[in-house]
């Protein structure tokens, strides 16, 4: 009898042992959980107020004039358009943009909105999170590449915290995949000859 109420006892604390550690793996995924959704709230708050989609999300002309493209969002300058002629800053004109507002020219060449959209052929699917807090800071692309070209804020953007970038990151990974392949940066056009 006493060996049957020892490994009873024995038996019946494993279980509570066994149930503690589920439930203590419970409460871990689930405050992860929460901690990754109030970060991607907060990204997707900063994502808004910093105005990300001013630039990365197309412009359609609607009938009060040009409104984003909500289907486009964040996908960057749109592939159909493609690659745009090169353009010479002169005069008062020191930078043009494009209707879609997500191509640039000026003095620097032309630069395109990147597809900010988690898609991983054309967008930051393939980039993690140290590579895109690197690429704020340093305002390099990929955090080693080309530099980060005009319009882009980087400078202004690079001051905010660790964990804001990171929850920035964290909405960008969350929102739809959008395949849209963005030209590359072209270098400036050769000034105009005059006599």
């Amino acid at each position: 009898m006493r060996k049957f109420v020892a490994y009873t006892l024995a038996t019946g604390l494993t279980a509570v042992a066994l149930l503690a550690t589920v439930n203590c793996g419970d409460t871990q995924v689930a405050a992860s959980t929460t901690a990754n959704g109030d970060a991607v709230k907060r990204g997707e708050y900063l994502v808004s107020v910093v105005g990300c989609g001013d630039c990365h999300t197309p412009l359609n002309m609607g009938p009060q004039g040009p409104e984003p493209d909500m289907t486009r969002f964040l996908s960057g300058h749109p592939e159909p358009v493609g690659a745009l002629p090169p353009a010479a800053a002169q005069g008062p004109w020191l930078w043009a943009g494009a209707a879609t507002n997500t191509a640039f020219a000026g003095p620097w060449g032309t630069s395109y909105a990147a597809n900010l959209t988690p898609d991983r052929n054309t967008g930051l699917g393939i980039w993690d999170e140290k590579m895109f807090v690197t690429a704020i800071r340093t305002g390099r692309h990929m955090g080693t590449s080309r530099p980060i070209m005009p319009p882009m804020p980087w400078p202004a953007i690079r001051n905010a915290s660790d964990d804001d970038l990171k929850a920035i990151y964290a909405y960008l990974k969350s929102i739809k995949p959008i395949a849209n392949h963005v030209p590359d940066v072209q270098p400036p056009a050769a000034p105009v000859a005059t006599n």
